[in-house]
């Protein structure tokens, strides 16, 4: 259930989340099922090349770079089987984050979403883990706006619908598009490699990539926005 949020930080306005993998842990899933639907239209590729390649950005992008490689256009009903096939494996089996919707409870000011994903998945996602009326209406997708992670559009379109400065911005993301993305907005981030798809180093490339701190347990988010705050709390 939504809860008012009364703002208590000095310093941040709006927490900004990623999706996939940070709210959701979808990202095996979406791998998988990415990587055989592409690999039955001629495109032969394994689960942890998209996770490689393709993380943290939409699935126009990865369509468009395929396409590129293969020097034709991918099959008509390619998208529509993509997106058909995802969807029903997402609404059979995808969960919550651990322990994110304490995580929720305990933050003191106003949320949204900021996903590469198209507004079904989000959906989808968020319905089956019961998030989707702690966020809703505000949810933003990559299809409205021009340029995908880890261009800055997605998160200033985010920051500008919400009447947020983006210096007064938290972005939580898990990929290295969605840190750089953030980054190049003007916002702070804390990278999160807590979902099943991290591998060993993926907090080494958060921080790389320009993350204030690295996590993987979302019930340390409250206490990580209150150190954040008070360090850059005026002397």
């Amino acid at each position: 259930m939504k809860k008012t949020r009364q703002n208590k930080y000095q310093n941040f306005d709006l927490i900004i989340f990623d999706c996939d993998g940070v709210l959701v842990d979808s990202e095996v899933i979406s791998c998988r099922v990415h990587a055989d639907v592409l690999t039955r239209y001629g495109y032969p590729i394994t689960a942890e090349e998209v996770h490689r390649r393709f993380l943290g950005r939409t699935a126009r992008d990865a369509a468009a770079e395929v396409e590129r490689e293969l020097g034709r256009p991918l099959a008509e009903t390619y998208e529509l089987e993509r997106r058909t096939t995802l969807l029903a494996a997402l609404a059979d089996t995808v969960e919550a984050v651990p322990h994110l919707h304490d995580a929720l409870d305990a933050i003191e000011t106003r949320i949204c979403v900021a996903s590469s994903a198209a507004h079904e998945k989000i959906f989808t996602t968020l319905s089956r883990t019961e998030l989707y009326e702690r966020f809703a209406p505000n949810i933003f997708s990559g299809t409205q706006v021009s340029n995908g992670k880890p261009a800055p559009d997605l998160f200033l379109f985010a920051a500008g619908q919400m009447a947020a400065l983006p210096a007064r911005c938290v972005v939580i993301e898990d990929s290295v598009p969605g840190v750089t993305g953030a980054l190049a907005a003007g916002m702070t981030v804390l990278g999160f490699h807590g979902g099943s798809h991290c591998r060993p180093g993926d907090g080494e490339a958060l921080r790389a990539a320009g993350a204030m701190v690295t996590f993987d347990d979302m019930g340390q988010l409250p206490g990580l926005i209150g150190r954040i705050e008070a360090l850059r709390a005026p002397e």
